[in-house]
């Protein structure tokens, strides 16, 4: 069953202080934390089995010398958690993260008000949210449709999947909050199946590594 936006205040930063104010979550469909972690160019043998506080204090304490993450498998998706990194909404790094498969990220940077959603199959652009410049598709007259000119990246396919969510967050009385007050966890539950909640979140174990950071 799908959730609504309320269901989603338990994501505070009074329960995760570091993670609530700046996060992505990245879903790839069909892929092993460990095929994850390749497609990442990471080795898996440099990598280890940590808690959320954990991958939480690893990733601050190597901040500014890799873009750090943690691996874990939900069903037949594999979710990779960032606390404070930019790999699930970097091209570069999600379009051939998707290849042959979907992924699905969310990502939410508070000092800087910046929300990003990426819905890719197989390296191609099917929905997405830019911060400052909205959805990519909305619904109008009751259809979906592309608000944003035609990119190289994007699919021609219409996002039909998302109408129903869409609607039902146009007509919410929260119609006007950002994605990552809840629209953005509706839109991945709707795209992947996957409720998230506190106790995926914290009861975990996670596959932690990390990706050298440009110099």
């Amino acid at each position: 069953m799908i959730t609504t936006s309320d269901d989603h205040s338990w994501f505070s930063r009074e329960r995760f202080p570091e993670l609530a104010d700046s996060y992505c979550f990245t879903y790839v469909r069909g892929l092993t934390p460990e095929e994850l972690v390749t497609r990442l160019g990471v080795r898996v043998e440099d990598c280890s089995r940590v808690t959320l506080d954990e991958l939480t204090r690893y990733s601050r304490f190597n901040f500014h010398r890799q873009q750090s993450f943690g691996a874990v498998a939900v069903g037949d998706w594999v979710l990779m958690v960032e606390v404070n990194g930019l790999l699930g909404i970097t091209e570069e790094v999600i379009l051939p993260l998707s290849a042959g498969t979907r992924l699905v990220s969310h990502f939410y940077l508070e000092v800087k008000a910046i929300d990003y959603f990426h819905w890719i199959d197989d390296g191609k652009i099917r929905f997405e949210f830019l911060n400052q410049e909205g959805y990519s598709h909305w619904i109008q007259d009751g259809k979906v449709r592309l608000e944003f000119p035609p990119q190289e990246n994007y699919s021609e396919e219409t996002p039909d999947e998302l109408a129903e969510t869409m609607r039902r967050i146009d007509s919410s009385p929260q119609a006007a909050v950002e994605p990552h007050e809840g629209p953005a966890f509706l839109l991945a539950e709707c795209l992947t199946g996957i409720t998230m909640t506190p106790r995926l979140l914290e009861e975990s174990t996670y596959l932690c590594g990390g990706i050298p950071r440009s110099r």
